[in-house]
């Protein structure tokens, strides 16, 4: 499939729209005091709200771009991998990232939509739906904070300089707390996040670096890293590679960093398997 920057330029201000209207129906139900949870078969919860937002993003990419099938995490099942592993072009979409996050009402919850085109991400937004933050951005363009009639354009934190500022979830293991403490002498800031927001403070510079060692999948990432990238970071792999996302059969990402001073990372060899 060929597309152009014109192709994303015009689909992205749908595309936003789309992330806000979810957005407002998950309002809807976080606000309500009594909010059912159930478990998915990975022990992952799922609401009533990553449903209904999932339906609608789904039914509104398909009426945007009807020649571009959609692969959700809410809807996985219904695009088995027999079906998806020759897809070139397909939509990325994490209707709630952060669901944990929503159900203990921390706030740090998301919408995430990605266009994906052999295997890179060429279009992505993330709207917040309690602080009403919308970054986006396409391939070749910048990428974006529209938050209460305000747009600001987005940019890394160049150069890092201490004190470092991490940001990670709060549920994390043994290898960030040594990549806190190699940094520790030089000074480090620890900002805790949820969802892919995490990734959102290093796009706009109040971050600097975003380690991940945990699971996560193609969802969580693909609008991340290009709203990172059009902000002059990265979202790399262990390897210092950019990640990709072809349709796998399990979509799963490998550990990676986000990262706003690249140069800053590559001077520090090693610094990721502390």
């Amino acid at each position: 499939m060929n597309l152009s920057q014109q192709d994303y330029q015009a689909w992205l201000p749908e595309v936003c729209h789309l992330a806000r209207y979810a957005g407002t129906v998950i309002m809807d139900i976080y606000q309500c005091p009594d909010c059912h949870v159930e478990q998915k078969q990975d022990g992952s919860p799922v609401t009533a709200a990553d449903r209904m937002a999932d339906q609608l993003i789904r039914e509104g990419l398909a009426k945007l771009t009807p020649h571009i099938p959609v692969v959700s995490e809410e809807n996985l099942a219904n695009t088995p991998y027999e079906q998806r592993q020759c897809w070139s072009c397909f939509w990325l979409v994490d209707p709630l990232d952060g669901t944990k996050e929503f159900v203990e009402r921390t706030d740090e919850f998301c919408v995430n939509i990605a266009l994906v085109l052999d295997g890179v991400a060429r279009l992505g937004v993330i709207f917040a739906p309690v602080t009403n933050q919308m970054f986006s951005a396409y391939e070749g363009g910048e990428a974006t904070l529209a938050q209460d009639g305000r747009l600001q354009r987005l940019t890394t934190r160049v150069p890092a300089k201490a004190p470092i500022k991490v940001t990670a979830s709060r549920r994390h293991g043994r290898r960030l707390d040594r990549v806190l403490e190699t940094l520790t002498p030089a000074g480090v800031d620890y900002l805790p996040m949820g969802s892919a927001l995490k990734s959102c403070l290093v796009a706009s510079g109040q971050a600097d670096i975003y380690p991940r060692f945990g699971p996560t999948s193609h969802w969580d990432t693909a609008a991340s890293q290009v709203i990172v990238e059009a902000a002059g970071g990265a979202l790399l792999d262990m390897s210092l590679q950019p990640l990709r996302y072809f349709p796998t059969e399990d979509l799963l990402n490998p550990h990676f960093v986000v990262i706003g001073d690249i140069a800053w990372l590559q001077e520090r060899e090693g610094l990721l398997d502390s």
